[in-house]
Order: C-alpha cells, then sequence, then structure tokens
C-alpha cells in the first residue's frame, strides 16, 4: 500500500501559481529501465494494450521494481533527502498522537485490542500512535501493519522497535479480523481505471506500446515506450457528467473491491481511512474535466505517470461516496465523514499539543489550515454493525459531513 503524497510546493487547490504543474526533469534509473522492459513484455503478452489500472498496479507493485516495491527513499520532508512527498505523520508527531486518541476510543467502545495499519510508509504512524496509546494505559494493545513493500518493512522495523514485542507485520488479511483498522492515504494508490469521453463517446483509456513492434525481449531505448490508447466501453462513471464537453475522469473498482474484502471478514471494530478526495457530486463536476490522476517525485508533481516507470508515485484523489457505498452494500455502517482538519480538533489535537514548542505549532497549522490539508484531506469511518451503535466517534462530534456523501 502506498501513503500520502505531499509535495512541499503543492497547495490544497493542487494548483500551482503559475497554473501549471511544475515538472520532474530527473533522469531515470536503472530500475525503471527494467520495470518497462518488464512493461513491455507484459504489453506484448497481452496484445499491445493494458488498461491503465493494470499499468499503474505495475509500476507502483511489480515486486522489486515497482515505486512500492524498490529501495527509492519516497518518504522526507525536504527534496535533498532523497524522497518524493512529505506526509502527515512526518509533518508532525502530534498527527499519529491525535489519530490515537479516536483509536482508543474506538477500541474501548468495540472492545477489541488489535490495530491494523494498512500501508505503514516508515511506520512513524504507528510509533506516535502506540506512543500515545501507552500515555492513555492502553499498554496490551497489539498492531498489525498490512504492507506490501519489503524495504519499507524493514524502516517500519528499525522505527518500531521498542514496540517490537507488539507489532507484528502480516502479508495478508486473516479470514477472520477484529479491531480497529487505519489507512492513512492507502486508497489513493489503489489503481484506477481511467474514462475518457470524446465527441459523446465513453472509452476506457489504456496503455500501449509507442512501437507496436517494439521487441518483447528488449530494454526500451527511449526514455518511454508508453503511449495512451483509447477503446470504446461499456463502463460510465457512477453518475451522469453534464455538458458536451470531453471529460477525462476516474474510476475506483479496486478501492470499492478492498472494503468489500474487509467486510467478509471483519467481525468487531471501526475503520478510520485519511485521504485526499471528494464526495461523489464534487469528483464528477462537469468542470472537473482532467480528472485527478498525478505523479510525484522529489516534491514536484506532474501529470504523465507513463514516464519514469517505478521512480515516481502515482496516485488518483478518492471517490469518498463510492468508497461509503461499497461499505453499505456489504452490510458495515458509516460511522462519519469529515475534513482532516475539524477531526483532529474534534479529537482532542489543540489540547495535546498546547504546549508544543511555535516550530510545531506551524506544522500543526498545516494539518488543519482550510487551505492547506485541513480541508483537502478527508476522513471516512464505517464499522461493522454490532459495533457501530451506541456510540459517536471523537472526530465526528461536530462538523460531520456524511449527509453530503
Amino acid at each position: 500500500m502506498a501513503r500520502a503524497r505531499w509535495p512541499l510546493w503543492l497547495c490544497a487547490a493542487c494548483v500551482h501559481p503559475t497554473g501549471q504543474l511544475p515538472q520532474t526533469t530527473l533522469a531515470p534509473s536503472s530500475s525503471s529501465s527494467t520495470l518497462q522492459a518488464h512493461i513491455v513484455r507484459e504489453l506484448h503478452a497481452a496484445g499491445g494494450w493494458v488498461p491503465f489500472d493494470r499499468f499503474m498496479a505495475l509500476a507502483l507493485y511489480t515486486p522489486g521494481l515497482g515505486y512500492y516495491a524498490n529501495d527509492l527513499v519516497k518518504f522526507g520532508a525536504m527534496p535533498d533527502s532523497g524522497s518524493d512527498f512529505v506526509t502527515a505523520p512526518e509533518l508532525s508527531p502530534w498527527f499519529g498522537r491525535t489519530l490515537a486518541r479516536q483509536i482508543g476510543q474506538a477500541l474501548q467502545a468495540t472492545s477489541t485490542h488489535e490495530v491494523w495499519e494498512f500501508g505503514a510508509g516508515t511506520g512513524a504512524l504507528a510509533q506516535q500512535v502506540l506512543q500515545q496509546l501507552a500515555h492513555d494505559g492502553l499498554t496490551e494493545v497489539r498492531y498489525h501493519i498490512v504492507d506490501v513493500s519489503g524495504t519499507l518493512r524493514a524502516r517500519q522495523q528499525a522505527t518500531l522497535a521498542a514496540f517490537a514485542d507488539r507489532v507484528t507485520w502480516e502479508d495478508r488479511l486473516p479470514e477472520r479480523l477484529e479491531g480497529v483498522l487505519v489507512g492513512n492515504e492507502v486508497l489513493d494508490a489503489m489503481p484506477v481505471q481511467l474514462l475518457y469521453r470524446r465527441q459523446g463517446v465513453w472509452h476506457e483509456r489504456g496503455v500501449a506500446l509507442a512501437n507496436a513492434a517494439y521487441p518483447a525481449d528488449d530494454t526500451p531505448a527511449e526514455a518511454s515506450p508508453f503511449v495512451w490508447q483509447d477503446r470504446p466501453t461499456e463502463l460510465r462513471p457512477p453518475i451522469a457528467i453534464d455538458g458536451p464537453q470531453d471529460y477525462l475522469t476516474e474510476i475506483h473498482p479496486q478501492a470499492e473491491a478492498f472494503v468489500r474484502t474487509l467486510a467478509e471478514r471483519w467481525t468487531r471494530g471501526a475503520a478510520f481511512f485519511i485521504d485526499y478526495g471528494f464526495p461523489e457530486a464534487e469528483y464528477y463536476h462537469p468542470q472537473r474535466h482532467m480528472g485527478t490522476l498525478m505523479c510525484h517525485r522529489a516534491h514536484r508533481s506532474d501529470d504523465d505517470p507513463l514516464a519514469d516507470v517505478g521512480d515516481k508515485d502515482i496516485t488518483a484523489h478518492v471517490n469518498f461516496t463510492g468508497v461509503a457505498l461499497a461499505a453499505q452494500d456489504a452490510g458495515l455502517q458509516v460511522l462519519g465523514y469529515a475534513s482532516q482538519g475539524r477531526f483532529l480538533i474534534n479529537a482532542g489535537l489543540l489540547e495535546l499539543a498546547h504546549d508544543a514548542p511555535l516550530a510545531e505549532r506551524a506544522h500543526l497549522a498545516k494539518l488543519v489550515n482550510e487551505h492547506e490539508m485541513g480541508e483537502f484531506f478527508k476522513v471516512l469511518a464505517f464499522a461493522p454493525m454490532p459495533s457501530a451503535d451506541g456510540w459517536v466517534p471523537l472526530g465526528f462530534v461536530r462538523g460531520d459531513r456524511t449527509h453530503t456523501l
């Protein structure tokens, strides 16, 4: 799984002051060339075309080569660290400590004793949560991490050495699952399908070879051997999009399938997913005609996922309505939906960080301010029906926006 993407220059509107995304000009790595060759072979095997969700999965998760499976740094506060973006737990330890307050309440309300984190990045969030849970007297909680990256797992183990007796790493979900589930921006890195309406006709956008005769067993020589190719499709966005204009957007079957898989195995607890995105009516607004797909490298962004595969992140905003409906259809109850800023304030961020140094308070402001991460990021919570009644999560006691989904 992946983590939050927050290039340092990026504002909440996702628009550079020039109106353009600043382009990354770093040279591709040797692993990128190897991954390109691997994807070329996949394309040949598939008849020369794959839908974008398959390409995105290969670019991010091919063992040893994909962006989240290789040894690139990825996470860090400054570009000179070799990182690509900063995440909320790296930005401020009070993010995880505040989330821990919500987790602690949920553990007690649902009579569970385990936390499951998906896509734990550097382990910073897990460390902050475990520190705060211990401070609040919840010292018997078991912490499980589900992460596809072996390189990140090693980094997580080093970060969490002080909690080695309480943390376990899982390669897959158990058949029966209990506890509080946490996903700090994992949904946005799940592969998406691209739909493009051109002159009133819907197409699925996929990836083909720039040169169809390219040998399947050679390493591509050019910067990118891949091109976009659209095919007519019966697929549609979940709601009709007004207007005759050409329109590019995403649909999220893998994120919705992930929620359904959780529902099949999860018997008790609560889940909190934090990500950037919109409710459906905003996601498929007629003016959002270029979609939300973005790439991140060296704290800069671009909109070309076909270049430098494996060297940069690929992400799309989350359709929170689609995720919430998938949860409900699978028998789960939505507990709340709010902006990250409101959620953190409700859960006690300001009280916890009351005596924080001035420099740390500046970072806190980024977490909650509406023109930064506070509004851009949202929190969606749901639970199995037996765990949903009789309590209101701290993060949603004020400012709940479930009615907007």
